[in-house]
């Protein structure tokens, strides 16, 4: 993911099912231990809020969080951007490139890197400010997050389109060395998997000739399935959910509405889900001095964008 190490999401991210978060990604946000960037508790006896009728927007952050990285100085490895209209009940996930090439802090830099500069508000206002959209809430995972999220889930199920084999996978969970590699492989075919062989299947990159493309599309698929996993939660697993994850996530979404998302959850089906991953020719894989990059072209990027974030 990064050279360093690429992450998921959703990670990748990060989040799944919510219908207005609802469509993918409920589970993460109503299993969420903080809200409001401020780290305030998920309250069980919250009072729901009123179900959102009016389309909204969400930008999904996943971070590699082991201890290479100070916690000060993270890059977020996957960013998603969603948008859910709750009334015509459709969905749409934008995977946002890791190493697009932007203008950011006063020069050209990768668009993963805002996060490291000044939080989801730098992520936030980078990636509003290069796809003209407006962004209404966020939610950030980590590594250990995203593992809790889909074991407290009972693990998903999902339908492995290519092979994965990767000899120089990150071994940076629970380990004394978090620069060690190890091997992970992955053949074709349905498998039912826990969170550590999940984040394998988002993460992995080495071996996969399509690079960051091909796990931006693994790390949708993995939402889907969480989102489906998800289907039978209830506003009372909420606590239960929070408490697994121990502030391993965050968002800014307060659990009233979260409730509230929860509760339409059920009138996602997957024919009102649309991916988009900015595959060539809305993107170039370059060199800029002696970083990999990928270079946007925004006269193609932008009418896509406006079309599906209007």
């Amino acid at each position: 993911m990064y050279v360093p190490r690429p992450w998921v999401l959703f990670v990748s991210f990060v989040c799944a099912g919510l219908i207005g978060l609802g469509a993918y990604f409920i589970p993460v946000f109503q299993a969420a231990s903080a809200v409001t960037g401020g780290g305030t508790n998920l309250l069980p006896n919250s009072i729901p809020a009123a179900p959102p009728t009016e389309p909204f927007a969400v930008l999904l952050l996943a971070s590699d969080d082991d201890a290479k990285f100070p916690v000060d100085r993270l890059n977020t490895q996957s960013m998603i951007l969603l948008r859910v209209d709750p009334v015509a009940k459709k969905a749409t996930m934008l995977s946002i490139p890791r190493d697009l090439w932007v203008p950011m802090n006063g020069g050209m830099g990768k668009i993963g890197t805002a996060f490291q500069t000044g939080g989801e508000k730098s992520a936030i206002s980078i990636v509003e400010r290069n796809f003209k959209v407006h962004i209404d809430y966020w939610a950030w995972i980590g590594l250990k997050g995203m593992v809790k999220l889909i074991d407290g889930l009972g693990g998903v199920d999902l339908i492995v389109t290519n092979p994965v084999n990767d000899d120089f996978y990150p071994k940076d969970i629970d380990t004394s060395d978090p620069y060690a590699y190890y091997r992970v492989a992955l053949l074709p075919g349905a498998v039912h998997l826990d969170g550590v062989h999940a984040l394998q299947y988002a993460r992995t990159r080495h071996g996969d000739l399509r690079g960051d493309f091909a796990r931006s599309e693994r790390q949708q698929q993995l939402l889907l399935a969480i989102k489906a996993k998800a289907s039978h939660l209830s506003a009372t697993d909420l606590p239960m959910l929070a408490q697994a994850l121990n502030g391993e996530i965050r968002t800014d979404i307060d659990l009233g509405r979260l409730q509230a998302l929860l509760g339409m959850a059920g009138q996602f089906d997957g024919s009102g889900v649309k991916t988009i991953v900015l595959l060539p020719p809305y993107t170039t894989e370059a060199m800029v001095g002696d970083q990999d990059v990928v270079l946007p072209d925004w006269s193609r990027i932008l009418p896509l964008v406006h079309k599906s974030f209007p």
